[in-house]
Formats: C-alpha cells, sequence, structure tokens
C-alpha cells in the first residue's frame, strides 16, 4: 500500500493483533462461530502482510497474485456460508472481494508512483477503480459508523439505576468481537484511502 511508513506499521499491528484474537476464537469456539473467526484470522493477517510499508520489505511481483489467490478461495468460501448462512459472511464475502481488488490494483500497477495516477487497463495507481473504489469506501464507513455505535453503552437508567452503570468496563466476549472487526474494517478503509 502507499502512503506514511508509521501509518503502515500501525496498520500492521491493529491488522496482526485482530489476526491473532481471532487466532485465539478459532480455539475457544465450535461450529459456524469458528469458521467466522478463522476467516476474521485470515483477513487480520493478510491485511497485515499487505500493509508492510515498502521500505521495509521490497514485495516481490508473485505475491499480490498469492494475496488475490488466497482471497478469491476465501471470498469463495464466504459465498457458500453467506448462501447457506447469510448474515455475518455477506460482510466476509466483501471483505475478501475488497481485498482481491487491492491486490489486482497493486499488481497491474507495480512500482507506479502513487502521484503519476498512471492508468493501466483502467486502473489508475493512485486507487484501482475510481467507483469501485469509493463504493467500498462507502460500505466500509458505514460498517465502522454502524459497528461504531453497537459499542456504545447505553444512557445510564433515571432515578438511582447500577451504580456501575456510568462506569468503564473491560470489554470481553462479544464487544471484544466487535472491537476486532470496527479494527479490521477501520484498517480496510485505511488501506483504501492509500490504494
Amino acid at each position: 500500500m502507499h502512503g506514511p511508513a508509521l501509518s503502515g506499521w500501525l496498520l500492521v499491528v491493529v491488522c496482526a493483533a485482530s489476526g491473532a484474537y481471532c487466532l485465539q476464537r478459532v480455539r475457544s469456539s465450535s461450529g459456524a462461530e469458528r469458521r467466522a473467526a478463522g476467516g476474521e484470522a485470515v483477513m487480520g493477517f493478510g491485511m497485515a502482510a499487505m500493509a508492510l510499508p515498502a521500505a521495509a520489505l521490497t514485495t516481490p511481483a508473485w505475491s499480490w497474485a498469492l494475496y488475490a489467490g488466497v482471497f478469491a478461495i476465501a471470498a469463495l468460501q464466504a459465498l457458500g456460508c453467506a448462501v447457506r448462512h447469510g448474515g455475518h459472511h455477506l460482510h466476509h464475502l466483501v471483505g475478501s472481494l475488497a481485498m482481491v481488488y487491492m491486490a489486482v490494483a497493486m499488481a497491474a500497477a507495480p512500482g507506479a508512483p502513487a502521484e503519476h495516477g498512471s492508468a493501466h487497463g483502467g486502473v489508475t495507481a493512485a486507487g484501482g477503480v475510481p467507483l469501485l473504489t469509493g463504493a467500498l469506501l462507502t460500505y466500509y464507513g458505514v460498517y465502522v459508523l454502524r459497528s461504531g455505535a453497537r459499542l456504545v453503552p447505553g444512557a445510564a437508567p433515571a432515578g438511582g439505576g447500577d451504580a456501575r452503570a456510568g462506569a468503564v468496563v473491560v470489554a470481553a466476549g462479544p464487544e471484544l468481537t466487535l472491537v476486532c472487526r470496527l479494527s479490521m474494517a477501520l484498517a480496510m478503509l485505511a488501506m483504501l484511502l492509500t490504494l
């Protein structure tokens, strides 16, 4: 991805931490939750690898094809799960397809400076296909806002409710899973912005 090295390293850390948490969820869950956690772990580690700053690692030309292939397989799996179960698997499908798109966009312009925006078959080095990039940015922007709103605690009950209602509670379980998904969605937004 293009962009400052510091933001690249921050994305690497956030995505790798999300991937590690998802791997822990794989170990502690079963069934559909285990499959979802596995897909999210692949997404987190794949995003971490893709976000590595160019100065830190010279990416071989074939790596973009590898990313595209891995996430195309993940997209097919997410499509199968979405057809059978619906729900959050549709988000996994969009995420996997977004990763394929970013890998193809990066492969189409290897080493091309982002500032020049030179076109390669409809894909520009400054951001791929603008309409598709804009659609993905909109999707992830809405997803981030909706997920963030679900994390906001409800208002404290009037008239002496629970004394802990306004206290800060450390997230665990479903809340931490939502934070993990929110972190990866924010990272996807940042990656699309710097594509």
